[in-house]
């Protein structure tokens, strides 16, 4: 006997399995009898009296098992074959299932007992009826589960049985033999050429595969995906269509396919709109016209755009391209609120509090042309700035920045009033798509009124530095995780050129190197580590003005210490900051429990007078942190505590910020 049939990949599993079930309603049923003789009509009944609703039901027709009478069980420890219990009396109940266990596929396991009406009232009070329907539920589901993966003949019969005092359902499954694919034919797929054998080979259902539904339904999905991968935009693929062969428990399998042509990038069409024109959405895209048509590529653009901030959504679409050969991509956006207010609260020993709020435009200027207007209010700082940005500046994650911005510093070493102009161009990373390389490119022009102490003497004193510079930096990403690292590692250098004036012109250039590593030790621990190098060369440290020496200390640096409170200090005992840098961190990243974590951490650093980094004389510090693993990045809380302190340090220093250390 034989049948045909076919699905289609929106109808879901349960649907393809119920498809693949339908032709053994014939095979499955026995022969049926003749047809009974037509029966005689009933006498006539008497006019009946009006029904007494308090009078009791007529017994039940039988359900086709016999239900034991459980009082009798319960008293004697025996069945009374003959007896039955009431209908609605309440027990509860075991169930096994019995020759299954040559059936390895983890995944029909699964959903057998994510489906199982017996498992999904085991242990519950259920009457003769609750159960009886419930195993023959699960005899319909096993049924269609094993014709999912290829067992047509499969035949499953019921019981129930008193074992320890309580019912037990025994479902007997005889699974007979798994049905095997005798062909598998994919029509139409040869006309994609050089491609086919790829594509074939992505389908991945070959000849004495079993008919799995699953596996078929994977594979048609993969075709259809490589199809687009590898240049069809306009690909069809049918229907698979499988005949069941019950004589000699084989199938085949039929798929057909219609390439449609091979294209390659042509142009990128947009309407006229408020966000972008199609020149920009070009520089957006990671594809150039004449390379090889892939849908990867539009589905990176449409993140893309929907990432920018001012987008809704976006339509992107492949249509027939206005050169032969080519397919041109169709770009419908919806925008989204250009305008948003964004706030930072922080806080740390020494530093004090500090409160950020921007308020930002980020399409002023189309395309992609953002203001903003930000302001800080801290113990230790206030300021204001106005900035310019233009993201995807010719190119994709380019950003381009330009600032004007005053403020005014109250460190511990220097109280500064400064006015500065720069700006940037760079490289960004971003968690949609971390980036290996980043870079970026600046210049920058600050006045600053600073104020410090004569180191030798301890007398205050007050200096106007005019500064040029032109800071440039590299990076190097191998993490796996922007914002939460657990394995990989990290450099990156920074060096800015300067040109110093005060009193007379100098110049100097400041370099900068860090690296930090991290190590997954089983699922829960992450080990971490950092170094920091730094150095000024060219001018002494009291020539360079206070805020642009090195510091260190504080929660970004060596945690247990203030802000910047670490390294030589002037006759008040206050930091002077210093040519060189040294600093190492090492922490343990513990998941504890839920979205929280344990972090003991221990931290070493100075500053030097000397223009190259020693590592004598480090300032050691050590504690723990608690860390909340929210879904925009780890909140950070670590107390400190110094180990060697200096006069005046604190015992205990406390940070909380947003991200890790490092």
């Amino acid at each position: 006997m034989t049948g045909r049939i076919g699905w289609h990949e929106g109808r879901g599993l349960a649907a393809m399995m119920l498809a693949l079930a339908l032709p053994e309603a014939a095979w499955a049923q026995a022969a049926p009898p003749p047809p009974p003789a037509e029966p005689a009509p009933p006498p006539p009944v008497p006019d009946s009296p009006m029904l007494d609703p308090n009078a009791p039901l007529a017994p039940l027709p039988g359900l086709g098992v016999d239900w034991p009478d459980l009082s009798k069980v319960a008293a004697t420890g025996a069945e009374d074959a003959t007896a039955k219990t009431d209908i609605t009396e309440l027990t509860r109940y075991d169930y096994r299932i019995e020759g299954i266990d040559g059936i390895t596929d983890a995944l029909f396991l699964q959903r057998f007992n994510g489906l199982s009406a017996l498992k999904a009232h085991a242990g519950d009070p259920s009457n003769a009826a609750q159960i009886d329907r419930r195993a023959r539920e699960d005899v319909t589901l096993l049924q269609m589960l094993l014709r999912g993966i290829g067992y047509y003949d499969a035949r499953i019969s019921s019981s129930i049985a008193i074992e320890s005092g309580k019912p037990r359902v025994t479902l007997l499954v005889e699974p007979g033999t798994q049905y095997k694919l005798e062909s598998v034919a994919a029509p139409g797929l040869a006309s994609a050429g050089d491609q086919a054998s790829a594509l074939r080979d992505a389908f991945a259902v070959g000849v004495n595969a079993p008919v799995d539904a699953d596996k078929i339904a994977g594979g048609t999905a993969e075709l259809r995906a490589q199809l687009g991968e590898r240049g069809f935009p306009f690909a069809q693929v049918e229907e698979p269509s499988v005949v069941i062969d019950h004589a000699t428990g084989k199938a085949t399998l039929s798929i057909a396919v219609d390439p449609g042509g091979a294209r390659v990038f042509g142009q990128v069409i947009a309407p006229p709109n408020k966000l972008f024109n199609a020149r920009h959405i070009q520089q957006i895209a990671r594809f150039k016209p004449g390379q090889r048509y892939n849908t990867t590529a539009l589905d990176d653009l449409r993140r893309a755009l929907i990432q920018t901030g001012i987008v809704s959504s976006a339509e992107v679409k492949p249509v027939e391209g206005a050169k032969p050969g080519t397919v041109d991509i169709a770009v419908a956006l919806q925008p989204a609120p250009p305008r948003t207010i964004a706030g930072e609260l922080g806080y740390g020993t020494g530093e004090g509090i500090r409160a950020e709020v921007d308020w930002t435009h980020r399409n002023l200027f189309p395309p992609e042309g953002g203001l903003t207007l930000r302001g800080v209010a801290g113990t230790q700082e206030q300021s204001g700035s106005v900035i310019f940005r233009r993201n995807n500046f010719n190119g994709r994650d380019r950003i381009l920045t330009a600032q004007v911005a005053l403020a005014n510093l109250n460190r511990p070493a220097f109280r500064a009033t400064t006015f500065s102009l720069s700006g940037r161009l760079e490289r960004q990373t971003t968690i949609f798509f971390q980036k290996k390389w980043t870079w970026s490119l600046g210049a920058e022009l600050v006045a600053s009124d600073e104020r410090d102490i004569i180191e030798a003497t301890g007398e205050p004193r007050r200096r106007t530095f005019f500064i040029g510079a032109l800071p440039t930096s590299l990076t190097y990403d191998g993490s796996d995780d922007l914002l939460n690292p657990t394995k990989g590692f990290r450099l990156g250098g920074r060096l800015s050129p300067e040109v110093s004036l005060q009193g007379s012109t100098f110049g100097y250039a400041s370099i900068q190197f860090d690296a930090s590593g991290y190590k997954s030790l089983g699922s829960r621990v992450v080990l971490a580590g950092r170094v920091r190098l730094g150095t000024i060369l060219g001018a002494p440290r009291d020539a360079i003005a206070p805020s642009r020496r090195f510091y260190a200390g504080g929660g970004a640096s060596v945690r247990g210490y203030g802000f910047q409170a670490i390294g030589p200090r002037d006759p008040n005992n206050d930091p002077i900051g210093g040519r060189s840098l040294t600093e190492f961190s090492l922490e343990a990243r513990i998941k504890a429990f839920g979205p929280f974590g344990i972090v003991p951490f221990f931290d070493a650093g100075n500053i030097y007078t000397a223009d190259l980094p020693k590592f004598s004389d480090l300032q050691y510090g050590a504690g723990v942190g608690l860390r909340y693993y929210s879904s925009f990045g780890p909140i950070r809380i670590d107390v400190g505590t110094p180990i060697n302190p200096q006069r005046g340090d604190p015992r205990i220093a406390v940070y909380v910020s947003l991200g890790q250390a490092f």
